[in-house]
């Protein structure tokens, strides 16, 4: 699939579009996503409420681009457009006009569900919703764990991706389309040491299983994070009791006065790879090295920060201000979890 991917993406940008819608419902079937977490996909993928219907007498389930349900409607006429019946399901897209890829996402999510009730299987509950939402009462999530097969006495991980992630190693364990504050992810739960691997991927902390949600969140941020991951893999480990910090600190809708700071060296094209140097390195010279420039240079390249932080990065505390600084201000303008335009799927 990559490979013909990698074909057709300089020929023709809508089919190589088309082909990675396919790639993400064949993730999710694999997955074993539930009907919620199938209609979050395409209603996400297509950017517009999804809606979906079984049986004549059905009350139906209309679902947002943001993953969130939405007040039962009623389904469109079968025939019209953005609207697809196959046997006993009904799904269509709500919007005026029709999206260049309306027929393969609605072809691909009745696929999907017709496999989810195959067998009489039916709706089932949203487990992994449940279980990584540590609103929900602790005999709940216990509950929903031991339906899933998440076992207490070991340690676990929360794992986010994109819908359009490119999975290399496919998750061990259970997974689910979840809507979260910044669209949604693509989640699953696994074993601690389990080797999982997307482009890109978070990849939350090890906790028992009472804590999934402090690890889903810490995830979270390690995916926002990941943008600036050599390959494209954050790991929350990485950050330390950072992780947690950021995960329990909902970013804010105005920046403070240090991210201000870190926005402003931004647009300087050295900027954010020399803070990133400096708040990693054990002295100046080597911040330079890491960056490949000379001495001299990275002490002129500190004095402009010192002027606009308004205290020297090397100062006592500086250092960690500095990379608190930076690091919210990465989790603020990741743009990570943007599905990718036509021609560059």
């Amino acid at each position: 699939m990559q490979e013909l991917l990698g074909r057709l993406r300089a020929l023709d940008p809508t089919a190589s579009h088309g082909l990675r819608i396919i790639a993400c419902f064949d993730e999710l079937m694999a997955g074993h996503v539930g009907t919620d977490g199938l209609l979050s996909a395409a209603a996400a993928l297509a950017g517009c409420v999804v809606g979906l219907r079984r049986g004549s007498e059905a009350v139906g389930i209309r679902i947002g681009p943001d993953g969130h349900r939405l007040a039962p409607g009623p389904a469109p006429v079968a025939a019209s457009a953005g609207s697809l019946v196959a046997d006993d399901v009904h799904v269509w897209l709500e919007r005026d006009g029709e999206g260049r890829n309306d027929a393969i996402i609605l072809e691909r999510l009745a696929l999907a569900l017709h496999l989810r009730y195959d067998g009489s299987r039916g709706l089932t509950p949203r487990d992994l919703v449940l279980l990584l939402d540590d609103g929900v009462e602790l005999t709940t999530r216990r509950d929903a764990a031991t339906r899933r097969g998440v076992a207490s006495g070991v340690l676990w991980r929360a794992v986010a991706a994109p819908l359009f992630a490119v999975w290399r190693t496919r998750p061990p364990g259970p997974e689910d389309v979840i809507a979260t504050d910044f669209g949604p992810v693509h989640a699953a739960v696994v074993p601690a040491a389990a080797e999982v691997a997307a482009t890109p991927l978070g990849i939350g902390v090890a906790v028992e299983r009472d804590e999934l949600a402090l690890s889903f969140r810490t995830a979270l941020v390690a995916l926002r994070l990941a943008d600036s991951a050599a390959d494209g893999v954050s790991r929350a480990d990485d950050l330390g009791v950072l992780a947690e910090t950021l995960a329990d600190q909902p970013v804010r809708p105005r920046m403070d006065a240090d991210e201000h700071a870190v926005a402003r060296l931004a647009a300087h094209p050295w900027g954010v790879a020399t803070l990133d140097a400096l708040v990693r390195a054990t002295s100046v010279r080597d911040a330079a090295r890491g960056v490949g420039i000379h001495h001299s240079t990275m002490t002129t390249r500190i004095d402009t920060i010192t002027a606009e932080f308004g205290f020297s990065p090397l100062d006592g505390w500086a250092r960690t201000r500095v990379a608190v600084a930076l690091l919210r201000w990465r989790v603020r303008t990741s743009r990570v979890l943007e599905l990718p335009p036509p021609a560059s799927l």
